[in-house]
């Protein structure tokens, strides 16, 4: 396929170029996409200079993370295909225009406009640019895979602790300042500069040349767990093993776990102590907020690179069995120490973060590096599942409670008892993840094609 500057054949590393120069390429790209997490920020401005609805403004952002699932899924063969310096050009081209047509929409006060440039336009960007790295990374570091991932993924963790005091320096914080005019300024002001931040990646990033190892590097199949594959498994072979769909409910389950607490995160502490003689204010409740976005971005970073340490598998244990004996204490404790409730939650967000960063390693751990950023994407499709399952259980149970007359801690232990449940289920799936089947795996000539599709 001919991409000219974007494609494979013009990013092969020369001989002595470090690889360490990758992690701050895929950064530049999960640090901008990242920004999604911060879009509450634009939420009051645009209620109050366009007249919506607390719900109305949530549609940029709940498209968004829609398309980001869909894109993912469903751009993942055409990144591999492509290669990382296309995925990341597409990404920054659709992440960017996305602002720019919603500075438009607002504007013109056509909210339709912003919907479809951030949530439809901009998700996709979200999608591609997430996936886009992720083989390159594996495949220049193929002994630290999950450190080299958690890097990357680690950035989309943090992108919101850049992009929100930005944000909310650009609108300001007086409610009368707030127009069109203003509103307008920042999404173009986002859209110009994410794009030329996200530009030093796609200039940067480089993938190796053919049959590139690091030096005194010896591939290992063993890490105690005798899970890692010297083969290779196509993405159309991968979805149909049992190994995809045990880690799609992995991922699935310890997901909801996190974003239960994480979407609920300042009226649940703030329900839970109302009633002590020291409740939790709004000013410490946002703290506690900013407090699970740091462990959820560390997280991802610490426990992946553990991963390379311990195996997958192990970390998977420490995600799913921890993490249901976390929510079990936060249950039996209710109100009675402050302490114990936020360091839990602390935890359990950082699981939250780190299954989505070990995920990439775990995949290519079973089904090879020959198309594990397309198996990647269609993973993803367990993250929009459970987007919606998470928030679903604790809001819609939390409001059943409130109803019957109940408070404080009584609104959730319901909700807890249910993580609990898939949390164990998780466990259970993640015991049962054995080696690939050899009859999935790509002719021995798998290599050659692959290098071949990668010089074409």
């Amino acid at each position: 396929m001919g991409l000219g500057f974007l494609g494979r054949s013009r990013i092969v590393a020369p001989s002595g170029w470090t690889r360490w120069l990758v992690p701050p390429a895929a950064l530049s790209v999960h640090l901008s996409i990242g920004q999604a997490y911060a879009w509450s920020v634009f939420k009051p401005p645009l209620e109050k200079t366009l007249g919506l609805t607390g719900t109305e403004s949530a549609l940029p952002f709940q498209l968004g993370i829609v398309m980001l699932g869909l894109s993912a899924a469903f751009g993942g063969t055409l990144v591999e295909r492509n290669g990382p310096r296309w995925a990341m050009f597409v990404s920054a081209l659709c992440f960017s225009s996305g602002f720019v047509l919603a500075a438009l929409g607002v504007a013109t006060k056509q909210y339709w406009l912003v919907v479809l440039g951030y949530g439809g336009i901009g998700g996709v960007g979200l999608g591609i640019g997430y996936i886009s790295p992720v083989s390159t990374l594996i495949k220049w570091f193929p002994d630290r895979p999950g450190m080299a991932t958690g890097i990357a993924i680690m950035g989309f963790g943090g992108g919101a602790l850049i992009a929100s005091p930005w944000s909310s320096s650009m609108l300001g914080t007086n409610p009368a300042a707030w127009s069109t005019g203003v509103v307008a300024t920042a999404f173009l002001v986002h859209g110009l500069v994410y794009a030329v931040f996200m530009a030093f990646g796609v200039l940067l990033i480089r993938v190796p040349a053919d049959g590139w190892r690091p030096a005194g590097w010896v591939p290992k199949t063993d890490h105690g767990t005798s899970m890692i594959t010297t083969a290779n498994v196509s993405a159309a072979n991968a979805i149909r093993t049992p190994q995809f769909w045990l880690l799609w409910v992995i991922l699935c389950f310890n997901v909801t776990a996190g974003i239960g607490i994480l979407e609920k995160a300042a009226p649940m502490i703030t329900d839970f102590f109302r009633a002590t003689p020291t409740p939790v204010g709004a000013a410490a409740a946002a703290g506690f907020v900013a407090l699970l976005s740091l462990t959820n971005m560390l997280g991802r970073f610490v426990w992946s690179s553990t991963s390379d340490l311990v195996g997958r598998k192990n970390v998977y244990r420490l995600y799913l069995g921890l993490g249901a004996l976390l929510y079990l204490t936060i249950a039996l404790t209710t109100n009675a120490s402050k302490l114990v409730f936020v360091l839990c939650a602390m935890v359990i967000l950082s699981f939250y973060g780190g299954g989505f960063a070990t995920i990439p390693a775990y995949l290519k751990d079973l089904f090879g590096t020959y198309q594990v950023g397309a198996i990647h994407g269609r993973l993803l499709t367990a993250w929009s599942v459970a987007g919606v399952l998470g928030p679903l259980i604790v809001n819609a149970i939390a409001d059943g409670e409130k109803a019957a007359g109940k408070s404080g801690p009584a609104l959730y232990t319901l909700s807890f008892f249910i993580m609990i449940g898939l949390l164990v289920v998780g466990f259970v799936a993640n015991e049962l993840v054995r080696p690939v089947h050899p009859r999935f795996h790509e002719p021995a000539a798998a290599d050659a094609v692959e290098a071949r599709s990668e010089a074409a």
